[in-house]
């Protein structure tokens, strides 16, 4: 008796840990949407509220004539799905091979791919801007793109090559029992295990080229070529003073396409890890 009310005591305070890891992570975007409805004269209150009064949409109206957010937006999903495209391109049959044929090299590449993680953006920024200066991609979305590529590449690379392990072998196996190719056997075999991983990893390299600041504040000079992140600094004044809420607003449209996206591909990726358990 005395082991289950152990057992249920530790439960009630793992679910209240993550309600509290809930809240925590809700209340930057709650108060961010509570902020972006408000109007002007409730945003200078004394005695702020959660919920709006007079809900208004004058701060995403006004936020949408201040800045170019359209053009803005555009330039972020065409430079973050480039990148998460060619990342996963990239990084999938590397990650087969070191997953599958494990060696001193692909050992060392390994654990390259963890420290180069741990490299800050101001260490490799002046070599970088460097590099793309005498190819002649400063200020342009395809240098951007390449930056972003290779800088999630490592993290991608080591999301796959942990699902690829989780493929058993002995289904590549039994396949080239049965007299099917390798190539044969990546497609119908291998390659379906692996699109849950395939998806998660797209998905977290598009989020990260989405949200990025810091190389598309330096590399990018033109208006017409800055990303969403570089625009809504924009709201800030000289002196450092915020529009309050056109910024709100601007920054809540911002979040809705990683949030959309994330909504529509949870499921399948679920579905696809479920389908790949089962061997009929």
């Amino acid at each position: 008796m005395s082991a289950l009310r152990t057992s249920r005591a530790g439960r009630a305070g793992q679910y209240l840990a993550l309600l509290g890891y809930l809240v925590f992570l809700a209340f930057p975007f709650v108060w961010l949407v509570s902020t972006a409805f408000k109007p002007a004269r409730e945003l200078g209150s004394l005695h702020p509220t959660w919920i709006p009064k007079d809900p208004t949409l004058d701060n995403f109206r006004q936020a949408f004539d201040e800045q170019p957010l359209l053009e803005a937006a555009g330039n972020s999903l065409l430079v973050a799905a480039s990148a998460a495209l060619i990342a996963v391109a990239v990084a999938t049959p590397m990650a087969y091979v070191m997953a599958r044929h494990r060696s001193r090299l692909s050992t060392a590449a390994t654990g390259w791919v963890v420290v180069s993680q741990a490299f800050p953006f101001v260490l490799v920024i002046i070599p970088l801007f460097l590099v793309l200066k005498n190819l002649h991609l400063i200020n342009t979305l395809f240098g951007l793109v390449l930056v972003y590529v290779v800088w999630s590449l490592p993290f991608a690379l080591w999301m796959l090559v942990g699902y690829v392990k989780a493929v058993p072998a002995e289904l590549e196996e039994a396949a080239a029992v049965d007299g099917a190719s390798q190539l044969r056997t990546l497609v119908s075999v291998t390659a379906p295990l692996l699109a849950p991983g395939i998806v998660a990893t797209a998905l977290f390299a598009f989020i990260t080229a989405w949200n990025e600041f810091f190389f598309a504040l330096v590399l990018l000079k033109t208006p017409e070529k800055q990303t969403l992140p570089v625009v809504l600094t924009h709201f800030i004044g000289a002196e450092g003073v915020a529009d309050l809420g056109p910024l709100a607003a601007a920054a809540f449209l911002a979040t809705l396409p990683s949030l959309v996206i994330f909504a529509v591909i949870q499921k399948r990726i679920t579905g696809g890890m479920l389908a790949g358990a089962v061997k009929n």
